[in-house]
């Protein structure tokens, strides 16, 4: 296979730290590689020398003569005056573009179909799109292209599980077998597993190549650490015995111990279940009564659009469950049914009477009130130790488990990095002890090492889960069933998990029902009760003043990437933090449009 970039003894230096120290690999034809690591530890730095669009402190990168490249980097770079055909398509007229199957699949699988209808069509402006659509609009430009490497940079962001799955597919085919390269920074496992044959994992300095992908790399890693441990065992029992002979004199006889390296499967043999569900089950109904939520014959409807119609679903005791479903099919509306904080047009919401409810939402606003305060102090705010399982745990342990060394432990909360702040967001929740979890979107801005340590953390959690994610792996690892909201009002058993909601899709697609049906002129408008008005209102006012607070932020932001331009270190942390603002800001437009719905 020809080589399309090679480099050498690259090192890169962020103030006392350093991120590669003389690291040395290279892309060849046919390659597909996955780039995991911990957050901060210089994965979307490694794209960025490897496509020469940073300089290294030391080392080089050689680019094989007339490579043809794109790049999806996590900053939009999208010329804010443009339409979404010029954006994607140039001046391309539209028999050029349209008579190439590569292009059309492009536009239509990543911006709702031939017209671009996801994104307010092909004559939107780009400067009116939400930082969602923007992506999509970026990541269709990049693909439309013809590239012999192609690298992306968390691709997955704002996809829902129905596009990570296209996307999915479209790199397996893209290139014939044994062309082309790609080359992949994401958290999704998922997708790591699905298109990546090579994993790269960036630590402490260094790169280490494993082959095949998620679910291979983290055998062999758990292999490698085991022979590690075996190893140092070894050693230190040479060294035990040293310090005998050196007190006793002569070394007495000794067999030496034999060591055996089983196969990677032999890893999890007898590892136990994931989770002990009865014993979890007894505990949440110990907790919880027999009686959680139910929903009785619910009816919800946003301006004609039933989002809800006569729907029953009755959540137990322990129960865990994801949900899926096409964006304005309601999933989020669902969360807000179940924590009271949205009412039904008809039916009853009805709860346990022992019912705690905590929810996990997309915004990590919760945590300015605690931002002078250390890490670790912000969660004994909450508590001091919690019951997971059959034990109590001290928030310092919990802290451990989801990554926070003894430094970052006693950090301010103010200073903590996005995936930092998500990770303490979740812990104290959890440290107030609900007994109903909700979480929305939970994988935002963490690394698979940290989403690891979350789902482990959950699988001793004793209560009700409902997880609306686009994170396929997360879904079927900490849940054990879910359910799709195809947008035709009803919530939908899946017993053959994520693979038959996408199955459902198509056959919907196929129809030419594949969105929720759009507000027809004389359709009828749900009556909504005061109390529901003025809480909406009430809601869009909040909104509105955390959008100011997001606009002075951002001002704040790009201030000081201008004074310090010439400071890579510190203007990557502003970049994250901007990119965080923007993810924010969508939620919460989001969030007004839905209240302004109930209002007018």
């Amino acid at each position: 296979m020809a080589n399309l970039i090679s480099a050498e003894q690259l090192t890169v230096v962020h103030g006392s730290r350093t991120l590669l120290d003389g690291v040395s690999l290279g892309v060849s034809d046919g390659d597909r590689i996955g780039v995991v690591g911990r957050n901060g530890d210089g994965k979307s730095t490694l794209l960025r020398l490897l496509a020469k669009s940073q300089e290294a402190d030391g080392g080089r990168v050689t680019h094989t003569g007339g490579l043809r490249m794109g790049m999806l980097s996590q900053t939009d770079t999208l010329a804010p005056g443009a339409t979404v055909r010029e954006a994607v398509l140039g001046d391309q007229p539209a028999h050029a573009w349209a008579s190439q199957s590569r292009i059309r699949d492009v536009v239509a699988g990543l911006l709702g179909d031939l017209e671009a209808s996801d994104v307010g069509g092909l004559e939107a402006v780009v400067s009116t799109l939400s930082g969602g659509q923007r992506r999509r609009v970026a990541l269709a430009a990049l693909l439309a292209d013809d590239h012999d490497l192609v690298v992306l940079d968390e691709p997955t962001n704002h996809l829902d599980v129905e596009g990570v799955a296209w996307l999915a597919e479209h790199l397996r085919t893209r290139w014939p077998l044994g062309s082309g390269a790609l080359l992949v920074v994401t958290h999704d496992r998922w997708f790591l597993d699905a298109v990546c044959e090579r994993v790269w994992e960036v630590h402490d300095g260094v790169v280490d190549p494993y082959e095949g992908g998620y679910a291979a790399y983290v055998l062999t890693r758990a292999e490698r650490s085991r022979v590690a441990a075996v190893t140092e065992e070894r050693r230190q029992n040479l060294l035990r015995k040293e310090l005998a002979w050196l007190r006793r004199g002569a070394p007495a006889r000794t067999s030496k111990p034999r060591f055996r390296i089983d196969a990677a499967n032999a890893l999890i043999e007898d590892v136990p279940p994931l989770r002990d569900t009865v014993e979890l089950a007894k505990m949440a109904t110990t907790r919880l009564g027999k009686d959680v939520v139910d929903l009785e014959d619910v009816t919800l409807a946003f301006r004609g659009k039933t989002l809800l119609d006569k729907v029953t679903w009755r959540l137990g005791p322990g129960d865990r469950i994801g949900i899926v479903g096409v964006n304005g099919a309601g999933k989020s509306s669902l969360l807000r049914l179940v924590n009271d904080t949205l009412e039904p047009d008809s039916g009853r919401v009805k709860r346990g009477s022992t019912v705690v409810v905590a929810t996990l939402t997309q915004e990590v606003l919760e945590l300015d009130e605690v931002g002078e305060l250390r890490a670790l102090e912000a969660v004994d705010k909450v508590a001091s130790h919690v019951r997971l399982g059959d034990r109590d745990v001290p928030a310092g342990q919990l802290l451990e488990r989801l990554g926070f060394t003894a430094q970052r432990a006693w950090t301010r909360v103010d200073d903590l990095s996005g995936g930092e702040r998500r990770r303490l967001q979740l812990l104290r929740l959890l440290m107030a002890e609900p007994n109903v979890l909700l979480l929305d979107e939970p994988t935002n801005d963490l690394d698979t090492d940290t989403l690891a340590a979350v789902e482990d953390l959950l699988d001793g959690w004793p209560g009700t889960l409902v997880v609306v994610s686009h994170d396929r792996y997360l879904l079927e690892r900490i849940t054990d069933r879910q359910v799709a909201l195809l947008g035709d009002g009803a919530v939908r058993d899946l017993p053959n998990g994520v693979e038959e909601y996408l199955q459902r899709r198509a056959v919907l697609k196929a129809a030419g029902q594949a969105r929720p049906a759009p507000q027809t002129q004389g359709a009828a408008v749900t009556v909504v009760d005061g109390a529901a008005v003025r809480a909406a209102r009430k809601e869009m006012g909040r909104i509105e003043r955390q959008l100011q607070k997001l606009d002075q932020r951002e001002v704040e932001l790009h201030a000081q990437m201008v004074e310090k331009a010439t400071d890579v270190a510190a203007v990557t942390t502003l970049d994250a933090e901007l990119r965080s603002l923007s993810a924010e800001r969508e939620h919460l437009e989001e969030s007004w449009l839905e209240a302004s719905e109930l209002v007018e």
